[in-house]
């Protein structure tokens, strides 16, 4: 053979391939909570715990890595993109637990779930924070900070992949800022950490410490809700520091190719878009009648009501999980099915955020308006549909509405199903459908079903729901109909090797 021909690598092994590279990176994410010990040099007793699975783990893949050293990188099978991002995330989950685990504290359902929680940017959680080493506590936020920005961009933007966007647009995303995913990925981080270092600067300025603000500057960017306080930010009773974590839960959940706008000044590109519109008709909507609904549960207080409607509806809609109020039970009724709507339909397309997503169901109303106004006019009639997406006028065919109409319905069916299996175990159909809405949508506000001495069942079932609320359904079914479709390829002919 030509010693200038390489060897081709292509199909599964390939995927081994990036998997080894991506082995070495989540290795690496494993250990940086350990910088923390700078600051905090007492916690040393505890860094085995995140040196043996970020050293296994890059071992691992240094080692797979050098196995393929040479080869040339073919190119993925139709749908395989599908098959290696559900197994980057299921690497990262299974890696990321081990530091958990070996507390000897949680279980392995338990760091499941919390990893999970993490990457997923959800916020469920069966850590007790007031107890807990900070090195895991920086760690929780690090995951939702990986998982928030998109596994895929963070890591392949790292290696440089000309495949990269591919499997960025198979993960759940649809923000390509620009034509590559390198420059993509910088915008997007760039964008990403300026927030993060913002938000931590006001924090500390209204008396929050230095700790405690990065944490929770990181978990509201990213949508993620995990918080350094029991009480969450509620903790604090604080106006200033409310009014920061909303901001900055607004902002990571806004698509950010409207951030692009916004930093580049064009306001009514950014104030025309979608799902910029129907936010401002879901808040002017909500906040008043939440607010009504618990004046007199606050003795008739207009402004302290006002504030709890806004910042748990806030909370909801852009999946961050954040709460101001001890308790969601004591609410009254109407207070909580509003806050579970909002946690159902989601933040902005290319946010950090989960649920059904603003543009989806938009496009839902405005296929439904299309189709009455249709039926009223005449037959042969042709009408091209439009609906205003990221500052320009984008056309929408019959595809593109159906296409919505099934992801809303594999959505709804999911949430029963989530619902009913909770249900199943004595708790009420309200809170079961409360607690499934926010493991489904990332979002994290909890009724108390979920945590430490949750039954395994129902962890299992959050989990489950996290990741495919994270991933968008899609890429998991894809994924999982790709590899049975070449397992059931190869048994005939293992099954005529035998016969011969």
């Amino acid at each position: 053979m030509n010693k200038m021909e390489k060897r081709v690598t292509s199909g599964y092994p390939l995927i081994i391939n990036y998997l080894g590279i991506f082995a070495f990176l989540i290795g690496f994410i494993n250990l940086l909570p350990l910088i923390l010990l700078i600051f905090i040099p007492e916690e040393l007793e505890f860094s085995h715990y995140f040196l043996i699975p970020g050293l296994t783990s890059i071992m691992v893949g240094s080692f797979i890595i050098f196995l393929f050293r040479g080869r040339e990188k073919g190119k993925l099978e139709r749908h395989q993109d599908a098959v290696l991002v559900v197994a980057i995330w299921l690497l990262a989950i299974l890696i990321s637990s081990v530091p958990f685990i070996l507390s000897g504290t949680y279980n392995f359902t338990q760091s499941i779930f919390e990893v999970t929680s993490g990457f997923s940017t959800t916020g469920l959680t069966v850590v007790n924070v007031e107890s807990v080493p900070k090195l895991f506590l920086l760690f929780r936020s690090l995951l939702q900070f990986f998982g928030g920005v998109g596994l895929v961009l963070v890591l392949t933007s790292a290696i440089s992949d000309k495949f990269g966007m591919r499997l960025y647009s198979a993960e759940g995303h649809s923000d390509k800022l620009m034509p590559n995913l390198i420059k993509s990925g910088r915008t997007i981080l760039s964008i990403y950490i300026g927030y993060i270092a913002i938000g931590s600067l006001f924090y500390v300025l209204f008396g929050m410490a230095p700790f405690d603000a990065i944490n929770h500057s990181i978990c509201a960017v990213a949508t993620g809700g995990f918080s350094t306080q029991s009480g969450s930010i509620g903790a604090y009773n604080s106006v200033p520091i409310e009014i920061t974590t909303m901001v900055l839960m607004i902002l990571g959940g806004t698509n950010f190719f409207v951030h692009l706008m916004l930093i580049k000044g064009k306001m009514k590109n950014v104030f025309n878009h979608v799902e910029i519109k129907l936010l401002g008709i879901l808040l002017v909507i909500f906040i008043p009648l939440m607010t009504i609904n618990v004046l007199s549960f606050y003795d008739g207080r207009f402004f302290y009501s006002l504030r709890i409607s806004s910042f748990q509806f806030i909370s909801a809609i852009t999946g961050t999980g954040y709460q101001t109020v001890p308790s969601f039970l004591t609410l009254p009724s109407f207070f909580i099915l509003a806050i579970i709507i909002p946690m159902v339909l989601g933040a902005g397309m290319g946010s950090t955020a989960g649920g059904m997503k603003q543009y989806r169901v938009a496009l839902a109303f405005k296929s439904m308006y299309w189709n009455i106004k249709d039926q009223l006019t005449h037959k042969k009639t042709i009408r091209t549909h439009f609906i205003n997406k990221l500052g320009a006028k984008t056309i929408v065919d019959k595809d593109d509405i159906i296409q919505n109409h099934s992801f809303l319905m594999i959505y709804l069916i999911v949430l029963i199903l989530g619902t009913l299996v909770f249900s199943s175990y004595g708790y009420s159909i309200r809170d079961s459908l409360f607690e499934f809405a926010s493991a489904l949508g990332t979002v994290g506000l909890s009724v108390g079903i979920t945590g430490y001495t949750a039954h395994p069942i129902i962890l299992w079932t959050s989990t489950v729901g996290m990741f495919l609320g994270r991933l968008e359904f899609y890429v998991v079914f894809v994924a999982i109909a790709k590899i049975t479709q070449d397992i059931s390829k190869k048994k005939p002919k293992t099954i005529k090797k035998l016969e011969s």
